[in-house]
């Protein structure tokens, strides 16, 4: 097997790894909740992926993205440590070489990234209404007794779909209760509710942006059909939901190293970082009125890595 490559991503509800060969293809890959704990979800992750692995592959770069990807850098040993954008953007680029424009929708925040000749030429992120993402439909989902499945295969089989207020969730339940109320059907209703997130997301994300076939649809909230289904009566064109959709910011990440590796020594600390023990902490810096707050990780007791501040001060331990 030889040289392989890791990318992680850590967001606030999943956590991703994905590992690709030299010639940039997928290995193996893993998809798993962060539950509140990204710690344990790296070091399970690490366990698992390490377990996927051919025996005589060897891990030459690794590379963190999304909410998490300081924390996991330090867990780590990362070699490059990537904003989300660009994470994205590189595997939908991988898969589909000609997108113009990509949708990622996950369980807490979503983007939007148009790209022309593969270059990044803009973008938007929404992280702070829920209604636009995955777990909008979770919460749904779990009032009603369902699975998120069987949302998206019932909503499939709406012939006459309501309109749900989805600008906001607490108003988008008010209005899903007074719909069954009044009688409607529930896949009539479920299908309304995902029209309702795609509504939100274009409203928010692409208001006044052209959005150019070829569409990418990606993130976990991508393997809902019922969604695709919408998006695609939305936009009226095709949307493109490209395998490994759910991991495709590990995915990025893990071809990004791929390129920056070309002879450099990686500082991956190897599968054994999943049996260490961790202890985040934070201080605030006095330096300066900016009064910023550092982050620390200590690994075994010692300090690793420090991050948050303005100024570089205290990045390098």
């Amino acid at each position: 097997m030889g040289e392989v490559f890791l990318g992680i991503d850590v967001g606030s509800v999943t956590t991703k790894l994905a590992v690709v060969d030299r010639s940039g293809q997928r290995i193996a890959s893993l998809y798993c909740r962060t539950a509140g704990r990204p710690v344990e979800a790296v070091q399970q992750g690490l366990r698992e992926i390490r377990a996927a692995l051919p025996a005589d592959a060897y891990v030459a770069g690794v590379a963190t993205t999304g909410s998490g990807r300081q924390l996991a850098g330090a867990i780590v040993g990362a070699d490059l440590i990537k904003n989300e954008i660009t994470a994205h953007a590189v595997a939908a680029v991988h898969l589909v070489p000609d997108v113009h424009t990509v949708i990622d929708i996950g369980g807490q925040d979503s983007k939007l990234i148009l790209l022309e000749d593969g270059i990044v030429v803009d973008f938007a992120m929404n992280s702070v209404c829920a209604a636009g993402t995955g777990s909008f439909l979770e919460q749904q989902a779990n009032r009603l007794g369902i699975s998120i499945e069987e949302l998206a295969r019932r909503a499939l089989h709406s012939e006459h779909p309501v309109r749900i207020a989805g600008r906001c969730t607490v108003f988008a339940e008010s209005d899903m209760v007074h719909k069954q109320q009044m009688g409607h059907p529930l896949d009539d209703i479920l299908y309304g509710l995902c029209q309702a997130l795609v509504r939100n997301y274009l409203n928010n994300l692409a208001l006044g942006k052209n959005l150019q076939p070829p569409i990418v649809f990606q993130g976990g909230v991508a393997a809902n059909t019922g969604v695709v289904r919408a998006f695609r009566e939305a936009l009226g064109t095709e949307v493109i939901v490209p395998p490994y959709h759910e991991v495709m910011g590990a995915l990025g990440a893990a071809l990004l190293v791929r390129e920056w590796a070309d002879g450099r020594t990686t500082r991956f600390r190897g599968f054994d970082a999943a049996l260490a023990e961790y202890r985040t902490t934070s201080f605030e810096c006095r330096a300066c009125p900016n009064l910023c707050e550092i982050v620390q990780i200590r690994v075994d007791g010692q300090v690793v890595a420090r991050w948050g501040g303005r100024c570089e001060r205290w990045e390098v331990v």
